[in-house]
């Protein structure tokens, strides 16, 4: 069963809006449904179509949970800018200073810093060594489910710096869920959802957030499908600082709109003020020019001087967007459960209706952080 199709209401928060959202409510056509929310300067909308599961699942609404895959990075670059505007680390300590005592580093690695992590310049691969031949029985189904922690920590001794660290970036899931261990390390524990739900859900209203597999009493949670079959839970217990949230189209409109407002959204909290605003404080450019990054999020510069802010996720069962211009203060979000790849152009289409803020402004598509050298 494929969600409803029907047109949208024109109460878009702006009007070229309108004209985006049916194809961006289709743009996923395997999913059971799909979840958008938009803002503009203060105002709110949300439009979902379709049930949680295509034979047996409930109407889906604003508050319904999905996957977000690697949108947690950007969470965890939040915890990061919260460690650190508490005094309990600093973005520039090396990384050994916060793993257990023992761990191992890569030959050339005494410089890596917990920046570097966060900004995909850490030289480590996309993913850590023995994941890809442990996962082979579980490609099709959960291949990150068999990795513990120790497993992520033994695998970076057993690295190879692809590059010295801070020189180029690689988009790295296995730097970040890393960073996870080092942010958990500098905090004293070992439970990274409990970290993040203390120290940024919570704070944030992030009521529909967390890193469970199963959602809780109460809440609605879709079934992710990957080329139409469902999906068991995703799981990704080595490294969940790189993708295992689950999230609403509700809260994910939340945390951009602070993003977007640090003062007016936590008042009373003047260290989340100081972390959601050093979030976004641009670290580096590749030479190419065309893309910046701040802490995990990927900055697009605009000929008009603005910049749009914007990251995707996917696993096995759901796709995700998050992007916003805290220049008109606009942002949007989207959610689909079906996995990312051939005929979902959910991403893009999410991408395109946030232009649609900028009259067509907006250059470049969306995708990955450029691989390239970091320029000065």
């Amino acid at each position: 069963m494929r969600p409803d199709r029907a047109a949208p209401p024109p109460d878009t928060p702006w009007p070229a809006a309108s004209r985006c959202l049916p194809a961006l409510l289709s743009a996923a056509p395997a999913a059971s449904t799909v979840a958008v929310g938009l803002h503009h300067d203060g105002r709110r909308a949300f439009y979902v179509h379709g049930r949680t599961a295509h034979h047996d699942g409930v109407p889906a609404h604003e508050a319904t949970r999905f996957e977000i895959g690697s949108l947690t990075k950007t969470l965890t670059a939040l915890l990061l800018a919260e460690q650190a505007a508490r005094g309990e680390l600093g973005p520039d300590d090396p990384l050994s200073r916060h793993l257990p005592p023992g761990t191992g580093l890569p030959r050339g690695a005494d410089a890596l810093t917990l920046t570097h992590l966060a900004t995909h310049t850490s030289g480590l691969p996309r993913l850590p060594p023995g994941l890809v031949r442990r996962a082979v029985p579980h490609l099709f189904t959960n291949p990150y489910a068999v990795f513990t922690p120790a497993d992520t920590l033994r695998a970076l001794s057993r690295a190879r710096l692809r590059s010295r660290p801070g020189t180029r970036v690689h988009y790295s899931n296995f730097g970040v869920g890393v960073l996870g261990h080092a942010l958990c390390g500098a905090a004293g524990t070992q439970d990274y959802g409990a970290l993040l739900t203390a120290r940024v859900l919570r704070p944030l209203g992030l009521h529909d957030t967390d890193c469970a597999a199963t959602a809780p009493a109460g809440t609605d949670q879709v079934t992710g499908y990957w080329h139409g079959r469902p999906r068991p839970p995703f799981a990704i217990p080595g490294m969940p600082a790189a993708g295992a949230v689950r999230s609403s189209a509700r809260d994910l409109l939340t945390f951009t709109e602070a993003l977007l407002d640090p003062a007016g959204t936590v008042r009373d909290d003047p260290l989340m003020r100081a972390a959601l605003r050093d979030t976004l404080r641009p670290r580096l450019a590749t030479r190419r020019g065309a893309q910046r990054t701040s802490l995990i999020w990927n900055i697009r510069p605009q000929r008009d001087g603005s910049v749009l802010y914007h990251h995707s996720g996917g696993t096995r069962g759901c796709t995700a967007f998050a992007g916003f211009d805290p220049h008109r203060r606009v942002a949007v979000v989207a959610l689909a459960n079906c996995a990312p790849g051939h005929g979902n152009e959910l991403i893009q289409r999410a991408y395109d209706t946030l232009r649609s803020a900028l009259g067509g402004l907006a250059e470049g598509g969306v995708g990955a952080p450029d691989e390239g050298e970091v320029g000065q």
